[in-house]
């Protein structure tokens, strides 16, 4: 039987042996004599990287398992500390690579897509910022500790903010408008620190970019994250159409919403409920809704049941939420041991389902693409990436009566709603970074200010009645994107409108969106997000009308309930 992960084997590397380890491939290398021995080289040292990167995320679970414990985070700021010194090994390797006589022989080999992707690695990153990073590290485990950690008195009880989620869509609307009010000056409560860390972050990042040679961090968080075939004006063009296509609608499906409820006022705490019958959720608790799920892609197919029935057995998933325990969800992928891990918060809403099922479906196209010639082939670029964790999140809709049973349309309704009226609010985060890093020595007044004219722009719905620090123009500081992976949350919306394409498939033709969607996740990060498009015949969010192409099926659907 495969390795449990809690036998997962684990220890400190030091500079030193990662050196060594560096400087033993380089020479073999730089010695080989035709291009099958370069291959050769180049796969040995894949397993070092696999081993290290293992160790890494190790420390990384363990701290998210329990932000207080010193031992685990004493282990994850050790790897933080050491991350950029392998990153900076592993350029030498990278640079020896492009310039290697049998190249055209290699990108071969391993696709051209890699050599592009090691190309702007080089840009992204180097040596003479080893300090910078690990001054980022610490600050990101300073803001996931503070709000992992933060305890909001909530009748009678200390809750953590994962808790408190059921309280947002109660249908008691005196419930929600409490529980946001408590949520609220929480995040009152460590406004200065909030304030401070991300002002250090953006003006560290911007530091980076100078020494890195760029004229802003913007260019080099896109450099950061691999988008070889895109740039900021193609994003640009996406929000654009967002603003004039998709914005509309949303509003309609908000209006009706509030009608739904009954209130002539429609606040922020009535946003989190699609109609007066209140929360929509699972029939069962954790343990009951893991047979489920075994139901459940055992009938989707041999592959997702035997996937599935590993990550049980390997002990892969940490679902229940917890004192102390990180918020949201992740996939961490092992390498070495040629298995995801799958990380959630189950609070008993709805939001368990849909969680759990985004973070299979990253899950299941690591292990589907587990083995391509080299790791750094495993995983595509985000955005790419987000298209197999929310197509599955449609592509299971035949099953989730086994979760919610006689709710299983209003489920589908509200799910439906959510990934349209979610678009606007995706957008909006992604404009504001790039305000927020166009102007570096912009104070958090500042910040607050752009944030209220960018939530005008595309949330004009928004009301924050007796919220008064989410209203002051600090409401995104809940998002931890904009604080841990800078320009990412975009991905996730770029992602969508490649998932309702599917989910459309899939309403004409289930076999032939399952056939695509089983390509997609095992071409891996063989190709660039556009090109992968191609491959499955989906159509890039960047052509004019992808918007409304993508939208005109859910609409239909919401048209009918």
């Amino acid at each position: 039987m495969s390795t449990h992960f809690s036998e997962f084997p684990y220890r400190r590397l030091s500079a030193e042996e990662v050196e060594h380890s560096v400087n033993r491939v380089l020479k073999d290398f730089q010695n080989a004599e035709d291009v099958e021995e370069q291959v050769e080289v180049l796969r040995k040292w894949d397993q070092h990287q696999k081993e290290w990167d293992d160790y890494g995320s190790i420390s990384y679970v363990h701290f998210s398992q329990n932000t207080a414990d010193k031992h685990a985070k004493k282990e994850k700021d050790f790897y933080d500390s050491l991350s950029p010194v392998i990153k900076g090994e592993k350029q030498k390797i990278i640079k020896n690579i492009l310039r290697s006589p049998y190249r055209k022989n290699l990108e071969t080999r391993f696709g051209k897509n890699l050599f592009d992707r090691w190309e702007l690695s080089l840009q992204a990153f180097d040596t003479k910022i080893i300090d910078n990073k690990r001054s980022e590290s610490k600050l990101i485990s300073r803001y996931t500790a503070l709000l992992s950690q933060t305890k909001i008195p909530f009748r009678g009880k200390e809750r953590t903010l994962s808790t408190m989620s059921p309280f947002y869509s109660s249908s008691d609307r005196s419930t929600r408008k409490e529980a946001r009010i408590a949520q609220d000056k929480a995040f009152e409560r460590h406004a200065d620190t909030l304030d401070d860390i991300y002002d250090q972050m953006v003006k560290l990042r911007h530091r980076m970019a100078l020494d890195m040679g760029y004229a802003s961090y913007t260019e080099m968080a896109y450099a950061e994250l691999s988008r070889t075939d895109y740039d900021k004006e193609d994003v640009a063009e996406f929000r654009r159409q967002i603003a004039n296509d998709l914005l509309p609608i949303t509003q309609n499906i908000l209006d009706k919403r509030a009608q739904r409820l009954g209130v002539d006022s429609y606040q922020f705490y009535d946003e989190g409920l699609m109609d007066p019958q209140g929360e929509i959720e699972p029939k069962g608790t954790h343990d009951w809704m893991l047979e489920q799920a075994q139901i459940m892609f055992s009938e989707m197919g041999d592959d997702f049941g035997s996937f599935f029935s590993m990550m049980r057995e390997r002990g892969l998933m940490d679902l229940k939420s917890r004192e102390n325990k990180s918020r949201g969800g992740y996939c961490a992928l092992f390498s070495s041991q040629g298995a995801p891990f799958i990380f959630a918060n189950f609070n008993g809403t709805q939001g368990d389902v849909r969680v759990f099922t985004h973070e299979c479906g990253h899950a299941f196209q690591c292990y589907q693409s587990k083995d391509v010639p080299l790791s750094d082939l495993i995983w595509p670029t985000m955005e790419a990436a987000e298209i197999h964790s929310m197509s599955l999140e449609f592509l299971t809709y035949p099953w989730m009566h086994l979760f919610f049973k006689e709710d299983t349309d209003r489920f589908i309704q509200s799910h439906l709603e959510r990934a349209l009226i979610f678009i606007p609010y995706g957008v909006a985060i992604d404009e504001f970074q790039h305000l927020v890093y166009e102007n570096p020595d912009a104070t958090p007044a500042d910040r607050a200010k752009m944030w209220k004219d960018v939530e005008q722009r595309y949330l004009p719905h928004r009301k924050y009645e007796d919220l008064p620090y989410f209203g002051s123009g600090r409401f995104w500081q809940r998002q931890g994107h904009l604080y841990i992976r800078p320009f990412y949350y975009i991905d996730y919306f770029l992602a969508q409108t490649c998932a309702l394409q599917f989910w459309s498939i899939a309403e004409q033709d289930r076999d032939d969106a399952m056939k695509r969607y089983r390509s997609l996740c095992k071409l891996g990060g063989t190709q660039p997000f556009t090109q992968l498009l191609k491959a499955v015949k989906l159509r890039s969010p960047f052509e004019p009308g992808a918007i409304q192409f993508a939208i005109q099926a859910p609409l239909q659907y919401l048209s009918d309930q």
